[in-house]
């Protein structure tokens, strides 16, 4: 696979459901949306004010641009002047959030001058995450991979993601598809570029030992975590969320 971009001006679907991480990758211009239930929806909206219903239609939520959710099992988007994109975890049962609209600067330091943001972080060690990144002007980039795909849509600004291969423009509303271990790099020139940016896997997260209910409940002056006579024990069972037992 190489790189891709997408236009929100043609509905587009990408199937990945043959990859490490499977996924389906969908946009939207107008209309509507089905998303289906199976998996995690993560998505964020680029223009408009849609509808997103969730479980059969009993619950709706206003949504506006620049904002970001987090949607387990069944649900549609409904919006006559709204566009965006879609990416549902085939094989993950995620917590239902809505968030935003995108702050206009990064939190945390990245590279090469770019900061990014956490915007729906993995629940547990491992888990999907949806991110924004900001490059300032004149940023080059080094040259890098990831150990998974990525998908992201351009927020604001301009800018280009290059490989070794080709150089592609980026513009407000175009998406882009990085596969896994595809050497590229970011760059701007006059203006700056805002990315919301999905990645499928993480290696930060909490986990049963380690997460700050656990850490911050202090017995005799010592963490919990430290006492491993007390913790819940946890064994995996079928399902998607663990069995926990005594």
């Amino acid at each position: 696979m190489t790189l891709k971009l997408y236009s929100l001006q043609h509905n587009s679907v990408e199937d990945l459901s043959q990859d490490t991480f499977p996924a389906i990758l969908r946009t939207w211009q107008g209309g509507s949306l089905e998303l289906p239930a199976t998996g995690t929806h993560f998505g964020f909206i680029h223009q408009g004010h849609p509808l997103l219903f969730r479980r059969w239609g009993t619950e709706h939520y206003h949504l506006h641009p620049l904002m970001y959710f987090c949607l387990p099992n069944q649900g549609y988007i409904e919006g006559q002047n709204s566009s965006g994109m879609v990416i549902t975890c085939l094989n993950y049962q995620g917590m239902f959030s809505l968030g935003g609209a995108i702050e206009p600067t990064g939190r945390f330091a990245y590279i090469d001058g770019g900061t990014n943001s956490l915007l729906i972080p993995p629940i547990k060690l491992g888990d999907p995450c949806l991110n924004a990144m900001y490059f300032p002007p004149g940023v080059n980039q080094t040259l890098h991979t990831h150990p998974s795909y990525r998908i992201g849509i351009v927020v604001a600004g301009a800018g280009d993601v290059e490989t070794p291969q080709v150089v592609r423009n980026l513009e407000p509303g175009t998406i882009f598809l990085i596969p896994a271990n595809s050497l590229h790099k970011f760059r701007t020139h006059h203006n700056s570029l805002t990315v919301v940016v999905f990645h499928p896997d993480s290696d930060t997260g909490f986990t049963h030992q380690d997460n700050p209910m656990l850490k911050r409940t202090i017995v005799d002056g010592m963490s919990a975590a430290e006492l491993p006579q007390i913790q819940t024990k946890v064994f995996s069972g079928e399902g998607d969320y663990p069995n926990l037992t005594r």
